[in-house]
């Protein structure tokens, strides 16, 4: 079993690095990576799976529990793949954004954004919202900026598999103007009804779906969802859509416990406590 005791063992710092330059929609919610240095590691991907279609079908029923291919919505394009160095390799994780200041926020598993073979963030990576079947609605968002705490870089703390990811401009335009964005949720409690969407490395579209989640920890959540498989680590746990002002709140993204979990049907996230809170306003003040 994993220390529950992470309180007490560092003082609280952050790793920040910085990348190059830019690169070069939205309807209402009703109800590979390319590149070389990034292994595979709990539920982030693995370059050389081919992807292709597969069950869930998209005509699948929200069953609770059940994964299914969700439609096209404002909420949905807000999550997307996360590339490395270009999008002709494998996407191999999954983030979403986040409202902030700057409106050019993302959130991910930190061990999507930091190599810790390598001992560095992964300074090449690229974000594609609402992608499918190869289609980028609103293109290539570049990462300029990882932010993960200092605590994870060093021991890979489970309890922090958390990351804020910065975006250049494209087009003149923060990406929170383009897509919107969805609040962070603090302290929340271990038993929430979310959905969660992300996209597995084996297929080119999202899958969705919605549970209950427990407490597997006083650090960690557990929720019961099929398919989450190699790709979907980052996904974020989303409570409380409100279509009104078409946002919902991320209490959690997939990773955490063995980084999301080694069971597709079973997931995992930290719990987002006063350390993320403060990683959180680290983020910000970074832009």
């Amino acid at each position: 079993m994993r220390s529950l005791a992470r309180k007490s063992v560092l003082p609280m710092t952050f790793i920040v690095v910085m990348a190059a330059a830019v690169v070069g929609y939205a309807a209402e919610e009703s109800d590979t990576r390319g590149g070389t240095g990034h292994s595979g590691f709990g539920k982030s991907g693995e370059a050389g799976q081919d992807p292709q279609d597969q069950d869930p079908a998209a005509t699948a029923p929200a069953d609770i529990g059940n994964a299914y291919t969700p439609r096209r919505t404002e909420q949905n394009a807000r999550v997307g793949v996360v590339f490395e160095k270009n999008d002709s390799g494998d996407h191999f994780c999954t983030a979403s954004v986040v409202q902030s200041p700057g409106r050019n926020m993302l959130i991910t598993a930190a061990h999507c954004a930091f190599d810790a073979d390598a001992g560095s963030t992964v300074d090449d990576l690229l974000f594609a919202p609402d992608y499918r079947d190869g289609e980028e609605p609103t293109g290539l968002w570049k990462v300029k900026k990882v932010i993960v705490d200092d605590r994870w870089a060093k021991k890979q703390d489970e309890d922090l598999d958390v990351a804020f990811l910065l975006l250049d401009k494209k087009d003149g335009e923060q990406i929170q103007d383009v897509l919107g964005g969805n609040t962070l949720g603090i302290d929340r409690g271990f038993d929430n009804e979310v959905k969660i969407t992300g996209y597995p490395t084996s297929r080119n579209t999202p899958i969705s779906c919605q549970n209950r989640t427990t407490k597997y920890s006083d650090t960690q959540m557990r929720v019961q969802c099929t398919d989450f498989e190699g790709g979907t680590s980052g996904s974020p746990w989303l409570a409380d859509y409100d279509p009104k002002s078409h946002t919902g709140t991320v209490i959690g993204v997939l990773g955490g416990h063995e980084g999301g979990g080694d069971e597709d049907d079973i997931s995992y996230a930290a719990y987002f406590d006063d350390d993320v809170a403060e990683l959180y306003k680290h983020a910000q003040d970074e832009d």
